[in-house]
């Protein structure tokens, strides 16, 4: 890669990265200025990714559907795009992205909405069992102030989704302004190269890292913990050469509940474990995933079609994915043990509120290393809100925030510890919690000893993996996260 290209490049996610820090402190809600629950990118006119913003993984290779879903609309310079229909570029409901062109292709920007309708405030039921249980469906539309309030009307704290929303659009127009002047400055035919040589160096690193990779058919299997049982999550991947292909037959069928998953998740799923096995310091770029097919029956847990539910699908599914999908890289390279395989999502709300959380727990061992504690593991990278925001915006004090101490597995490399977060709710309301792990451990590796599943309480009993409950003023949720498996003996 010469000088020039790598400038070009820098300059490139530059303007992803400011697009991301214009939504950040724009955003009215906790979940996007605190926890920065959000991803930023731009695009080549084609829709292929160019520069991608290190924010949320299962976002990666999810966004450019939603820009191609956009692109078949035909859109023109000066309009905005908004949808967030997982089958049509989406991902669950509470993903809102937005899309609008630039000189050199598009920007989009998703966010993770603090509601977006539905039968629980917050909507990130567990019990949901159609998308239309979840929220507003909102496929790919044309942006306009009138069609904006048509969308929020059926939103709880519209203010703040409103609020939320113009700041997605600023970061839209920051990036045309900037690409515009980027292009002033270098040209943007010059631009365009560049674009398209980003693109074919990303493809060649990491198709010279896949054909390291030994040749081999490699299989493996996990489960999810489903309120009616355990559903398989099934995948065999084979490495041929310098391209990867994963298949997830004999998966699970579509979940009557709300763990499904579109093509979109699970694809993401699949191009974070092959850039971390891989180019893990390579920038995020859509030619890294060019020697990468995935493959789902149509109609089974991982490709499920309209109009099961997905609110657990992108956030539980996904990381069970990337632990199946791990486990079988596995048997050809070394990978960390299992991590905490969820994301142990909190959300409380009523009509006037909703506050929507995800907690970090223990990764897992790596060959060289213990795995640290209390940190978002897989599909998320978000951060913790600080206790003096949430206090300060929400009727909910945190008792409790700690580490789980000693919840990471043993082995000569230890599991990172789980934490324990504690809130009392100062006011009614309703309480979801969808998480995982909290019958099967995080396994260790190589002999290392499984880290501890996860609890969930309400006022010091046990509450379900999977909950909708209502709340009364002064009860205690108290959520404990698993460990990560520890390695070798």
């Amino acid at each position: 890669m010469t000088v020039e290209l790598q400038v070009l490049g820098s300059a490139l996610r530059a303007v992803a990265e400011e697009m991301g820090a214009v939504l950040v402190r724009s955003a009215f809600s906790a979940n996007i200025k605190e926890r920065r629950d959000c991803s930023t990118a731009l695009f080549d006119d084609r829709g292929r990714l160019v520069a991608q913003v290190e924010h949320i993984p299962v976002h990666l290779g999810a966004m450019p559907d939603a820009v191609a879903a956009v692109i078949e609309h035909d859109p023109q310079p000066g309009e905005t795009w908004i949808l967030n229909d997982p089958y049509a570029g989406g991902t669950h409901l509470p993903d809102v992205t937005t899309v609008s062109r630039t000189e050199l292709g598009f920007a989009a920007v998703r966010a993770h909405h603090a509601d977006v309708g539905g039968n629980e405030p917050g909507s990130m039921p567990a019990g949901s069992r159609t998308l239309a249980e979840e929220g507003v469906v909102i496929p790919p539309t044309r942006l306009d102030e009138a069609t904006l309030e048509r969308l929020i009307a059926p939103m709880r704290n519209p203010d703040e989704r409103r609020g939320d929303l113009r700041a997605q659009l600023a970061a839209n127009r920051l990036a045309e302004r900037r690409v515009a002047e980027l292009c002033a400055r270098k040209g943007a035919e010059r631009l365009r190269d560049a674009s398209a040589a980003l693109l074919r160096s990303s493809e060649t690193l990491v198709r010279a890292a896949i054909a390291r990779i030994p040749d081999g058919r490699y299989e493996a299997e996990d489960v999810l913990e489903a309120s009616e049982g355990l559903l398989p999550v099934r995948c065999a991947l084979t490495v041929a050469g310098d391209r990867v292909e994963i298949d997830f037959a004999g998966t699970a069928p579509e979940h009557g509940g709300n763990l499904n998953c579109p093509l979109s998740v699970t694809r993401s799923a699949c191009f974070f474990v092959v850039r971390c096995l891989t180019e893990p310091d390579l920038p995020a770029s859509g030619g890294a995933f060019v020697p990468v097919t995935v493959r789902a029956p149509s109609g089974c847990l991982v490709n499920a079609g309209r109009p099961r539910a997905v609110a657990a699908g992108n956030v539980e599914t996904s990381c069970r994915i990337v632990d199946v999908v791990m486990r079988a890289f596995g048997q050809a390279v070394p990978v960390p043990a299992q991590g905490q395989g969820t994301m142990n999502n909190v959300t409380l709300g009523n009509a006037v509120f909703t506050y929507y959380e995800t907690i970090g727990g223990g990764q897992g061992a790596c060959p060289d290393a213990d795995g640290p504690s209390a940190v978002h593991v897989t599909m998320s990278n978000t951060l913790a809100t600080p206790v003096e925001a949430l206090e300060l915006g929400y009727p909910i004090r945190v008792e409790r925030w700690a580490l789980r101490l000693g919840s990471g597995g043993a082995g000569r490399h230890r599991g990172g510890d789980g934490v324990v977060r504690e809130l009392r709710v100062l006011e009614g309301c309703r309480l979801s919690v969808v998480s995982e792990r909290r019958e099967r451990a995080p396994q260790g590796t190589a002999g290392g000893a499984p880290g501890e599943p996860g609890r969930n309480l309400l006022n010091g009993e046990p509450l379900p993996a999977k909950a909708d409950v209502t709340l009364e003023p002064g009860d205690v949720v108290t959520i404990e996260t698993p460990g990560g498996g520890g390695r070798g003996q």
